[in-house]
C-alpha cells in the first residue's frame, strides 16, 4: 500500500486528526462552545460588571449608603420627569442625585450599587454550601448504595416535605428574636455579633445552606449511578483503587459540568429569596442596603415616587436574567450531546 493511500486509510479512521495529535480538552471546547453563545456573552459580561460594580463599590458611589440628608428626602433629578411624568405635580428638583433620593434623603444609586454586594454573596454563597454539601452527601449515598442509599435519601425525602422557604422564615425570626439581650463571651454572642458584622446575612446563609442542598444531592446521586457502572470505574476497581479515590479521581471529574450547570441556574432562586426575605423585614438588617428591601420601601410610595421602586427592582431582575442566560450557555456547552453539531 502506498503511502498516500495509508494517510488517507488513517484520516478516514481518525476523522481527519492523526493519531499523534493530542485530543482537545473537554473544558477548552466547553469555553469555545460558551463564547458562540451570545445570550451567554452577554449573562457573563452583565455579571463581571456586577462583581465590578460590588467590589469597587466604594469609589463607583458617590455617596454612602447610610448617610441621610433630610432636607433632599424624596428629591428627583430633572431628567426623570420625563421618565415619570406623574410626579411634576409634587416633585422636589435635585440634580445632585443621579437617580433621586428615598425618603430620608439617602442616595438611590449609591444604595443600589452597595445592594449588588448583598446579591451577589448570596449568589454565590448559596451554590458553594449547596454544592459541598449536596455533592459529598450524594456521592456517598449513589456510589455505596443498597441500605445506605436507602436511608440516606429516605432522609432527603422527610426533607423535601417541609417548604423551604417557610423554613427559613421560621428560622430567621427564631433567631432574630431570641438574639437580642445576651451575656458577652458565650457562644450565642458570638453568634449574634457575627451575624452583625455581615449585615444581617449570616443566618440567610445558614437558611439557604440548610434548605438547598437537597436537590443537589438527588442529582448527585443520580449522576454517581450513571458513572459507577463504567467500564474505567470497574478497571480502576481491579487494579486495587480505594474507595476515596476513585469518588475523587474518576467519578467526580465526569459528573461535576452537570453538577455546576444546576447549581447556576439555581442562583437566581438564591437572589429572589434573600430578596423576598428583605422585603418582608427578615433579610439583611438596615441600614445595610438591599435590593428587596429598597423595592419593600419604595413600594409604600410607588404611586408618588415610582422611581424608587423601579430602579431597584431592574437592578435585581437584570441579575437574575443574567444568571439565566449564564446558566443555559454553560448547560448548552457542556452537554456531551452537543459536541461536534456546531
Amino acid at each position: 500500500m502506498s503511502q498516500e493511500a495509508m494517510r488517507l486509510k488513517e484520516k478516514t479512521l481518525t476523522g481527519g486528526v492523526p493519531l499523534t495529535q493530542k485530543r482537545e480538552n473537554l473544558w477548552v471546547d466547553a469555553f469555545r462552545r460558551l463564547i458562540r453563545n451570545r445570550a451567554a456573552v452577554v449573562g457573563g459580561t452583565i455579571v463581571i460588571i456586577l462583581i465590578v460594580m460590588a467590589v469597587f463599590a466604594p469609589q463607583i458611589a458617590p455617596r454612602s449608603y447610610e448617610k441621610q440628608v433630610l432636607n433632599d428626602q424624596n428629591t428627583v433629578p430633572a431628567w426623570l420627569l420625563s421618565l415619570f411624568p406623574t410626579m411634576k405635580p409634587y416633585a422636589r428638583i435635585s440634580n445632585d442625585y443621579l437617580l433621586g433620593a428615598d425618603y430620608v434623603g439617602r442616595d438611590l444609586f449609591s444604595r443600589i450599587v452597595y445592594g449588588a454586594r448583598v446579591s451577589l454573596t448570596v449568589a454565590f454563597i448559596g451554590p458553594l454550601i449547596s454544592l459541598l454539601i449536596g455533592t459529598i452527601y450524594g456521592s456517598i449515598s449513589g456510589y455505596f448504595g443498597g441500605r445506605v442509599d436507602n436511608i440516606m435519601m429516605r432522609i432527603v425525602d422527610v426533607l423535601y416535605a417541609f417548604p423551604g422557604l417557610l423554613f427559613i422564615i421560621l428560622l430567621l425570626a427564631f433567631f432574630r428574636s431570641t438574639l437580642t439581650k445576651l451575656e458577652p463571651g458565650t457562644f450565642a454572642y458570638t453568634i449574634s455579633q457575627l451575624d452583625a458584622r455581615l449585615g444581617g446575612m449570616l443566618f440567610i446563609f445558614v437558611g439557604i445552606g440548610l434548605t438547598a442542598w437537597e436537590t443537589m444531592a438527588r442529582l448527585t446521586r443520580g449522576q454517581v449511578l450513571s458513572v459507577r457502572e463504567k467500564e474505567f470505574i470497574e478497571a480502576a476497581r481491579t487494579i486495587g483503587a480505594s474507595n476515596l479515590r476513585i469518588m475523587f479521581r474518576h467519578i467526580l471529574p465526569n459528573i461535576i459540568g452537570p453538577l455546576v450547570v444546576a447549581e447556576t441556574l439555581a442562583i437566581p432562586g438564591y437572589i429572589s429569596t434573600e430578596a423576598f426575605l428583605s422585603f418582608i423585614g427578615l433579610g439583611v438588617n438596615p441600614p445595610t442596603p438591599s435590593w428587596g428591601s429598597m423595592i419593600s420601601d419604595g413600594a409604600q410610595v410607588i404611586r408618588t415616587y415610582p422611581n424608587q421602586t423601579v430602579f431597584p427592582a431592574l437592578a435585581l431582575a437584570i441579575t437574575m436574567f443574567a444568571f439565566n442566560f449564564l446558566g443555559d450557555g454553560l448547560r448548552d456547552a457542556l452537554d456531551p450531546r452537543l459536541r461536534g453539531t456546531q
